[in-house]
């Protein structure tokens, strides 16, 4: 790999220090990892978002990163989009050697860079089409801004196999596949779970944003229908949808061993919650690989998954599925009537967790930037067009990516 020094942006996530969900813990961890090895890494920032204490300063720097802190409108179907605006523009006005775009909803603020001749590959995430809280125009802007996308991104990245496959069924584009990494967490000890009134191995845990898609209320009223003897304990909230919040706290009322913890910011406590879990329920749907998961595995618990590609190639045999109310109890009833055969699938887990390392996935990014940089991508697709119905569906591999080993889902092509 070349020892060039490059000043790499990264845009379109809430930055960094990562409070929120999963592009915020790949910056974190990549952007980190790429100052380390000599690179200029700037961060940006969305203004007083998943923060504690939004009166205080904005950071100026995290872990070696520069961080440029804008503001957005906090609407739902604008705060993305607004704050992305803002830091295309200061970046357009500001250049880096490349970008890494966050989230295909943000592609049609690609000209920008493009007019400013700055190399760009976009993380096109999960099928935010398929979410729930969007309604026909939502539902129809995500479709053209993956059209737009792949119309318009030097390259994508793809961070599971269902995704790289989708971009290709439906555009014939290739993708570079870099999923993300997992942490272990074997050593990060239980001794703060007092705090909270627990004790390891006592509980059953989920952590998710109160999303439809996410089915934390099937998890809770499948909890209750379980009748297990372990509380529930729920981390999560969700700053728009106040329905299907609504909806888990009436569910949740209704059995006082379920508790709802709200948002855990503090990262040594969470760690500490997930590798103390009995079990680990994850309800996500429609993303990609998906860091909370990953975290689970990397600290050798039993997990409980929604039936779902994604999810399916993270866990494997070793993971145990549902989609319905009824199956959730069963599940839960199954893990409470076997703890030796549930602790064995969480070290199975830990096993597979290995295999989704951050080093592994730095070096795909770095890799990436100097591709990007020298052109050696596949380049704009100006005439790609979506060629099938939206109802694309996907079979489930029950294999881990082997990041080491993961075959290079585009191939270089010199543009320069």
């Amino acid at each position: 790999m070349s020892s060039r020094t490059l000043h790499i942006a990264m845009v379109g996530t809430r930055g960094v220090p990562a409070r929120y969900g999963g592009f915020e813990t790949a910056v974190e961890e990549i952007g980190s990892r790429l100052v380390a090895r000599g690179h200029r890494v700037r961060v940006y920032c969305r203004e007083g978002l998943g923060t504690r204490d939004s009166v205080a300063p904005p950071l100026t720097h995290h872990l070696g990163m520069e961080l440029v802190t804008l503001p957005a409108l906090h609407h739902r179907a604008l705060e993305t989009l607004s704050h992305t605006a803002l830091s295309v523009a200061h970046l357009a006005a500001r250049r880096t050697d490349v970008a890494f775009v966050f989230n295909a909803a943000n592609a049609p603020l690609l000209p920008v860079l493009r007019a400013a001749r700055i190399p760009v590959a976009t993380h096109v995430d999960g099928l935010e089409w398929r979410r729930a809280k969007w309604g026909p125009t939502g539902r129809r802007y995500y479709r053209a801004a993956e059209t737009a996308a792949v119309r318009l991104s030097d390259a994508l990245i793809a961070d599971a196999p269902g995704i790289a496959d989708y971009y290709r069924d439906e555009y014939d584009a290739a993708s570079r596949l870099i999923t993300y990494g997992a942490p272990d967490l074997a050593d990060v000890g239980h001794e703060r779970l007092a705090e909270l009134g627990l004790t390891p191995g006592g509980y059953h845990l989920v952590v998710a944003r109160f999303e439809p898609e996410n089915h934390v209320d099937v998890l809770v009223e499948g909890y209750t229908a379980s009748g297990v003897a372990r509380p529930l304990v729920v981390v999560g909230s969700a700053p728009y949808a106040h329905e299907h919040t609504e909806r888990i706290a009436a569910l949740a009322a209704g059995n006082p061993e379920v508790r709802l913890l709200g948002g855990v910011w503090d990262q040594g406590l969470l760690d500490q919650l997930y590798v103390g879990a009995f079990t680990y329920l994850h309800g996500h749907s429609v993303g990609g690989t998906n860091p909370s998961l990953l975290r689970a595995i990397g600290g050798g618990t039993a997990t409980i998954a929604y039936d779902v590609a994604f999810n399916r190639e993270v866990l494997g045999d070793a993971g145990r599925y549902f989609r319905t109310v009824d199956d959730v109890a069963a599940r839960l009833a199954e893990a409470e009537s076997d703890p030796a055969g549930c602790a064995d699938r969480g070290k199975a887990l830990a096993e597979r967790a290995t295999l989704y390392d951050w080093d592994e996935v730095t070096d795909g990014y770095e890799q990436l930037a100097f591709d990007l940089v020298t052109r050696s991508t596949p380049g704009p697709r100006p005439l790609a067009r979506r060629r099938h119905a939206p109802q694309w569906a996907w079979s489930a591999p029950t294999t881990p990516v082997d990041q080491s080993a993961r075959p290079r889902a585009d191939v270089p092509a010199d543009r320069s």
